[in-house]
């Protein structure tokens, strides 16, 4: 039996954490001195709200290696089980999880995406898929490794104030760019998220992200699996779907809220695309 394992830093679409029972590890987020597991004793919905009527940003901290030493004895040793983990970069997760690991669970594998959000998930998305065609796994690790140039992601926010608030930009620039409009294009690269370019209106955010993805694969993605994320602004999901399938073809769709982890440095008016 194989097991497949991720955390919180990966934002998995509901029907794939239903159809293969993934575990999840949730990071902690901290807010007004409050402690939550993400996902856990804290759902999107509250989070997005609490964001929103809140002056101040929370905080994350890494998922715990007594976490992971809880999970991992969940299975005997007859269960090997594949943690996919969230950039090792940008988190020091991975770390908890290698230490559990090391601690005498030698049925345990671990494969850093180095990637985040939507873009980790599309590597918990394929070994899931690979379990259930009964890989092996060696097969699937190796098969994720190559597919670790094979990602495209990107995102934008709706307001750069949730950005200035977390120390990300400057006041100054938070306030030019929310007068003129300007929205960030920014991606995940080297595990770490980076500002890819600009765009001056939220209508244009769509189209460039969906080219994002058409410049990156072409047009022809019916062979792809795609994620479409946002936070509590659904309804630009459908005008996101609109823009893509305008520049090109498409077949595996998957819609995603993205989570506390992630929206704790974004805000909660977040519209992202990953394609593997």
């Amino acid at each position: 039996m194989i097991k497949i394992v991720c955390d919180s830093i990966s934002d998995l679409p509901q029907e794939i954490l239903e159809k293969y029972n993934v575990d999840i590890v949730p990071l902690t987020v901290i807010f007004n001195n409050k402690e939550y597991l993400a996902g856990e004793n804290l759902t999107t919905k509250d989070f997005y709200k609490m964001l929103r009527e809140s002056d101040s940003m929370p905080k994350t901290s890494q998922a715990t290696y007594v976490q992971f030493k809880s999970v991992f004895e969940k299975y005997d040793e007859n269960t090997q089980i594949i943690y996919i983990s969230g950039s090792s970069i940008a988190s020091g997760t991975y770390q908890s999880a290698m230490l559990a690991k090391n601690d005498g669970h030698d049925n345990v594998f671990i494969f850093d995406t180095e990637n985040l959000s939507i873009g980790s998930a599309l590597f918990v998305i394929k070994a899931c898929k690979m379990v259930e065609m009964g890989c092996s796994v060696n097969n699937i690790v190796s098969t994720l490794e190559k597919y670790k140039n094979n990602v495209e992601v990107a995102f934008s926010v709706d307001t750069l104030e949730y950005l200035k608030m977390g120390g990300r930009i400057s006041s100054t620039k938070a306030a030019l760019g929310n007068l003129l409009s300007i929205k960030p294009i920014l991606e995940v690269k080297d595990g770490l998220v980076s500002q890819k370019s600009q765009v001056r209106g939220k209508k244009q955010i769509y189209s460039t992200l969906a080219k994002t993805i058409v410049n990156r694969f072409g047009a022809n993605l019916k062979d792809k699996t795609i994620i479409l994320g946002c936070g509590d602004n659904e309804d630009d999901l459908a005008i996101m779907k609109e823009a893509l399938e305008k520049e090109s073809e498409v077949k595996n769709i998957y819609f995603v809220n993205i989570g506390c982890v992630i929206c704790s440095h974004s805000g909660p008016g977040v519209m992202g695309i990953s394609c593997m």
